[in-house]
């Protein structure tokens, strides 16, 4: 599953299923630039992790929910890297609370991070991939993103609209050897989680076929699968990783 001379950009690096993935793909020989937006600390930690097992990786700032922003950004990164052949939009929020109540505010933005995010750092990076005629851009989706969840209706919107990017995106690159894909994860072992009591993890361990929560890595080896040449026949699909729970 070699990725030897890749450059990859992970979205959301700095943490959780981001910071799993970077290192993963790491692992497998390509470079990753992490991106971050608060939390420069964790996001050297993770390139100093990847130094560690001889891999490489750096840290760049910037905000996927601002258009100029970001596409200085990945202008620089080309301009320094000269290419981007894999890309894992992964950065995401969530601002959970019942639609009766829900403001605009908050709907706007989990959607622009989401959702609107992946369009503009694609766009940004595919130039690049077209031109090379090669490319994987792997989408971080989620599995309510296909069955809905109360209480989310803004982040399940994003969500499912990851899934329609990807099979659009998807059918407009197949031609140029760029694939597109997302993952849908389940329930994942995240700093949120932590936070949950016993009961509240029997409630959710109970609509989970396999009886437990997904961890970041189990995530990374999918987005690894994803990226490699394993997959080379696989494009406009999602993966669900969830356990089962969506079934």
């Amino acid at each position: 599953m070699t990725l030897e001379g890749e450059i990859a950009l992970v979205t959301g690096g700095s943490r959780g299923i981001g910071r799993a993935a970077a290192i993963e793909l790491a692992k497998e020989g390509a470079e990753v630039i992490i991106n971050y937006l608060s939390n420069e600390e964790k996001a050297k930690a993770t390139c100093n992790e990847i130094a560690a097992i001889g891999g490489k990786a750096s840290a760049v700032k910037f905000d996927v929910a601002n258009t100029e922003e970001t596409k200085a950004a990945i202008e620089q990164i080309l301009k320094d890297k000269k290419r981007i052949s894999i890309l894992v939009n992964n950065a995401g929020i969530t601002r959970d609370g019942l639609m009766m109540r829900y403001s605009v505010e908050d709907w706007d933005q989990v959607l622009n991070t989401n959702l609107r995010s992946a369009f503009i750092v694609s766009q940004a990076v595919i130039r690049s991939m077209m031109k090379e005629r090669k490319g994987s851009i792997i989408h971080m989706g989620s599995i309510v993103g296909i069955t809905g969840n109360a209480g989310q209706a803004a982040y399940c919107a994003a969500k499912a609209g990851i899934i329609g990017l990807t099979k659009s995106m998807a059918k407009e690159l197949a031609s140029r050897n760029i694939r597109v894909n997302a993952i849908a994860p389940g329930f994942i072992e995240t700093d949120m989680t932590h936070q949950l009591t016993e009961e509240q993890k029997k409630s959710i361990f109970s609509v989970i076929p396999l009886g437990r929560i997904g961890t970041a890595d189990e995530i990374a080896q999918a987005v690894l699968f994803l990226a490699s040449q394993n997959s080379s026949y696989i494009t406009g699909q999602t993966l669900i990783v969830d356990g089962g729970m969506g079934m």
